[in-house]
């Protein structure tokens, strides 16, 4: 009997040695996640900016059926998903620095997924402003392990404007 439990715990070394490098690459993609929250609300752009691999990192949103049926109301042209090389996360940031309001981005339901080369985060958002939501919906990244840190890559999130849902 002791021969058959030792067997099964040498079996399952190898799966503890990989816990520990998943959790802390866990933890570090918990910092960025919270780096990103609060250089939102400290109104922080080289910390924000300081989080992306790059400056032309994806930046997307899709826009929820009821709020593109909102948009079409006053440009039936409108389309679900609108790409503008203007937009992306300077533009974003820069916005956010430029306003007087208290801005602020909640995250729920973060899941984070990990081999600690690349990660994939999934969580829901709202987005405040003066603690009054304007929108929420689901938002994706993409990051890198650069070897010097995580770095997004790509961000993109479903866009529902206040008291709508999917």
């Amino acid at each position: 009997m002791k021969s058959v439990v030792l067997a099964a715990f040498l079996l399952c070394l190898p799966l503890f040695s990989h816990a520990a490098p998943r959790d802390g690459a866990v933890r570090e993609i918990e910092a960025v996640v919270e780096a990103f929250r609060t250089s939102i609300i400290e109104k922080d752009k080289p910390r924000f900016v300081a989080l992306f691999l790059h400056d032309a990192v994806t930046w997307q949103s899709v826009d929820s059926d009821a709020f593109l049926q909102r948009r079409r109301a006053r440009n039936p042209q409108a389309r679900k998903v609108e790409v503008d090389p203007k937009h992306g996360m300077r533009s974003f940031i820069d916005g956010i620095v430029s306003d007087e309001a208290r801005t602020e981005e909640t995250f729920r339901n973060v899941k984070i997924d990990t081999d600690g080369d690349i990660a994939a985060v999934q969580f829901d958002y709202a987005f405040l402003e003066n603690g009054r939501e304007t929108n929420h919906g689901r938002e994706a990244w993409q990051l890198v392990n650069t070897g010097e840190g995580w770095k997004i890559v790509a961000v993109i999130w479903s866009m529902n404007r206040r008291g709508e849902s999917k």
